[in-house]
């Protein structure tokens, strides 16, 4: 019998994998050809932790031992311990009385909810006028300093005064920490860091104003700026890591919007921060990708805070955003063309000139749609400032005739000459903006940037976040010779940029391969430099500076203004509770801090109706007959007039910046400049003829109280005409 064929096998062909699949095996095979990296040495691990630790450890003890130094320098300076409060508060001067009478305000309030809603519809401060505080004023250091006072049982332990100063001096120690941070970053040396701090102590008059005003709003600022320009300096090197990379965007995120939630001008830095990464950008020099990650945090920043600064428009108009937006759109319209040809070349001189005309055009557009009040007055001023214009107006000429919006004076300089921070910060930018220029120059031609710098090759200009921090301090100088307010934000950067320089090898070995040594091996020269130079700066400064540090610290000084504390105690005792003070916004500052009553004007000089109030209530001091000075003051609801003995008979150092010069000019009483029409005035200067006792003066006003300072009267609700 015939066996069964069974069914007849069918041969297939395997299927062959898909491209995808080939490519992962090619590459995995690549990889498995390519040798495992050799394992680091033990002993070079721990060279570097080692160097890391010690870093670490000098960087925050230097923030430390300088938030120490603060607070002893300070108990020196007013012998704060040993004060009664209203004497302590009277410490407080000017708009920081202001902030730390909010600060007082909210510790009283029976619940933070109710704290804010008060300042947030303020209309007990300034009579006829209901204001949002923690807009106006940018209050909101005072509300996480309430916040942490009562929610850590500090209360129990120390005073709202002590807790309020140590804050603002432990954010100073940060600042320090920062930028002995930032200076590490760029040298590669600790040994940077320390002569950063050494500097900036040593200059202290012009790197900081925490000695004469501790609640200003750059002191809670400029820390977190500090911060986030350390963070942008580790983000931009070329040589990071994915993880420190992912730890620099986040902490540049999160300093960048305390920053611009901190003062209300952290965004026209923000700004030319900007110009500065947008320069960085239009050469080449750092791949976009990154510099446009920090534009996102600026868009993110500015609308995160519109919307907690209570739809703040000041934000929305701000040249920041219509750079950024500008910046955005002109990527979106980029072409893809090969780098280093003619066309590419084009190209960037296109986008140069698009970004400029789309920045001022959509910033025009967002003035015309956002209704905003974006100091009006700041553009005068700069008109004035600049020559472009004239004007006899009294709050126009008071500014100009402030010290800090002058130019610098030649004192200025010398400070920083006998520190040795000058010339050596004179000779680090020079050999940095060379180097760029080099650089530059190097990409029209069209020739490739290495990935990474050795020291052998002598080119400090193609590190980007050494390009960054020249382009930025050129910025930041530029301003500070017009403007010389600005040195306090400028020194800071000068210190840290002129310690980086002297303590790195790769500057020295730049400027030794344009002098093209040879005698000496340069690098064997370069390295000694970066760690001579340095150390006989810090010797010699320590020579010189420390005994003088530790006679400040030894002098124990006093605070003495007996007037003005016999002035608030009969405020707190004798005027009404409901009573509202008139005189100079300085002095109304310190009454609504350590009396609490309301007061006609403040300090401040970013609202155009307090400005206003200030030019008419300091008419006092001008040639304006009583009846004028009366109808001024009634219409703001006064009570009483404080009249200022040391501004009626002020004498003034610069001619023509008295406050009654000002006015004169104002009211047409004084000529000012030649062709002006001098109008006469019948009425004396009001300051002094109230106090002889005579009619009409003494119809409209009568003295209570008086001392060697003050004059307080009593504005009459019922005028009584005496013969």
């Amino acid at each position: 019998m015939a066996e069964e064929e069974g069914p007849p096998v069918e041969l297939r062909q395997r299927k062959k994998p898909k491209s995808s699949e080939n490519k992962e095996s090619a590459k995995e095979e690549k990889i498995s050809d390519i040798p495992a990296p050799e394992r680091v040495p033990k002993h070079v691990l721990f060279q570097r932790f080692a160097k890391i630790f010690i870093g670490c450890l000098a960087a925050v003890t230097s923030g430390m031992m300088y938030a120490l130094y603060l607070s002893a320098y300070h108990e020196r300076k007013f012998w704060f311990s040993n004060r009664q409060e209203l004497e302590r508060e009277i410490t407080f001067q000017g708009d920081s009385a202001i902030y730390y009478s909010y600060y007082k305000d909210m510790l009283k309030a029976p619940s933070f909810e109710r704290g804010v809603y008060e300042l947030t519809h303020n209309n007990k401060t300034v009579s006829l006028k209901t204001i949002n505080a923690v807009q106006q004023m940018s209050l909101y250091p005072e509300l996480i300093a309430s916040v942490l006072y009562q929610a850590t049982g500090s209360n129990e332990i120390i005073e709202p005064v002590y807790f309020y100063i140590g804050i603002v001096f432990g954010l100073q120690g940060i600042y320090v920490t920062a930028l002995f941070v930032t200076s590490w970053l760029m040298s590669g040396t600790w040994l940077a860091g320390m002569l950063t701090v050494a500097w900036f102590i040593i200059n202290r008059v012009d790197t900081t104003r925490i000695e004469y005003s501790i609640p200003l709003r750059e002191n809670w600022a400029l820390p977190y700026f500090a911060c986030q320009i350390a963070a942008l300096t580790g983000y931009l090197k070329s040589n990071l890591n994915t993880y420190g990379e992912r730890f620099c965007y986040l902490l540049m995120s999160a300093s960048t919007y305390t920053f611009m939630m901190m003062w209300e001008y952290s965004h026209y830095l923000l700004f030319l921060q900007a110009i500065s990464l947008f320069l960085l950008d239009i050469f080449s020099l750092k791949q976009n990708d990154k510099v446009y990650e920090v534009y996102k945090i600026y868009i993110f920043s500015l609308f995160l805070g519109y919307l907690l600064q209570f739809e703040n428009p000041a934000l929305l108009v701000s040249p920041l955003l219509s750079l950024v937006a500008a910046l955005m759109l002109a990527k979106c319209l980029q072409l893809n063309v090969k780098k280093g040809s003619f066309v590419a070349k084009i190209i960037k001189v296109i986008n140069f000139y698009l970004v400029c005309t789309l920045t001022i055009t959509l910033n025009i557009i967002m003035k015309m749609f956002v209704p905003h009040k974006e100091n009006g007055h700041m553009l005068k001023f700069l008109e004035v400032k600049f020559g472009l214009n004239m004007t006899k107006n009294f709050t126009m000429n008071w500014l100009l005739c402030q010290e800090s919006l002058q130019a610098p004076s030649q004192d200025f300089f010398l400070r920083l000459t006998q520190s040795s921070l000058l010339p050596f910060y004179i000779l680090v930018l020079i050999i940095c903006f060379l180097s760029m220029l080099q650089v530059i120059f190097r990409r029209i031609n069209g020739k490739s940037l290495k990935e990474t710098v050795t020291l052998e090759d002598g080119r400090i200009g193609e590190r980007p976040e050494i390009i960054y921090h020249v382009i930025h301090t050129i910025l930041l100088g530029s301003l500070a010779m017009v403007i010389e307010g600005l040195k306090y934000i400028w020194i800071p950067y000068v210190c840290m940029l002129a310690a980086f320089g002297v303590c790195s090898p790769e500057l020295w070995m730049t400027l030794f391969k344009w002098l093209r040594l040879r005698t000496v091996h340069p690098i064997l020269l370069a390295l000694i430099l970066s760690m001579a130079v340095p150390t006989i700066i810090g010797l010699s400064l320590w020579k010189e500076f420390f005994p003088r540090l530790m006679t400040e610290l030894m002098e124990l000084q006093e605070f003495y203004d007996p007037d003005t504390v016999e002035l608030m105690t009969w405020i707190k005792r004798q005027a009404p509770v409901a009573a509202v003070f008139a005189g100079s916004p300085q002095l109304m500052g310190a009454i609504k801090l350590c009396t609490g009553w309301m007061v006609t004007s403040l300090p401040l000089y970013n609202d155009d109706d307090l400005l206003k109030r200030n030019e008419n209530i300091y008419q006092i001091y001008s040639k304006r007959s009583a009846e004028d000075i009366y109808k001024i003051l009634t219409s703001y609801k006064a009570n009483y007039l404080i009249v200022e003995d040391a501004i009626c008979n002020e004498v003034g150092t610069m001619r023509g910046c008295r406050v009654k010069d000002l006015l004169d000019i104002a009211n047409g009483h004084m000529v000012c400049e030649e062709g002006d029409k001098l109008t006469y005035s019948k009425y004396g200067r009001f300051c002094h003829e109230v106090k002889i006792n005579y009619s009409p003066y003494v119809n409209y006003f009568t003295r209570v109280y008086w001392n060697r300072s003050y004059f307080v009267y009593k504005i009459n609700t019922v005028i009584s005409f005496q013969s």
